[in-house]
């Protein structure tokens, strides 16, 4: 079965002051990369959704999953569809993740 994926609002916003921190730093160049290898690796989750640590203890169904030593990708998985809550860069705390849901 091949999953959809959706992407929360928050999701989208944590992708875009990536870019923005990632591009005034490195440049855009280095900005666009980083986020493009985060969407690939996104994209696998439509056929291997069930991937990572269940953190029930912030909200049920969450799963959390790292990406390359510097992200938390957090992330639910429903009946045919993966939702991305949320990227945490840099060791941000998921924990506001219980106050969001």
């Amino acid at each position: 079965m091949k999953y959809r994926l959706e992407f929360a609002p928050e999701a989208r916003n944590d992708l875009r002051r990536l870019y923005i921190y990632i591009a005034d730093d490195a440049g855009p160049e280095r900005a666009i990369a980083y986020i493009d290898r985060i969407e690939a690796y996104c994209r696998g989750f439509s056929q291997f959704p069930e991937r990572g640590t269940r953190r029930d203890d912030l909200f049920p169904g969450l799963r959390v999953v790292g990406f390359e030593r510097r992200m938390s990708i957090a992330f639910g998985v429903s009946t045919g569809v993966v939702t991305f809550y949320r990227f945490f860069y840099g060791g941000r705390d998921i924990s506001i993740l219980s106050e969001e849901k």
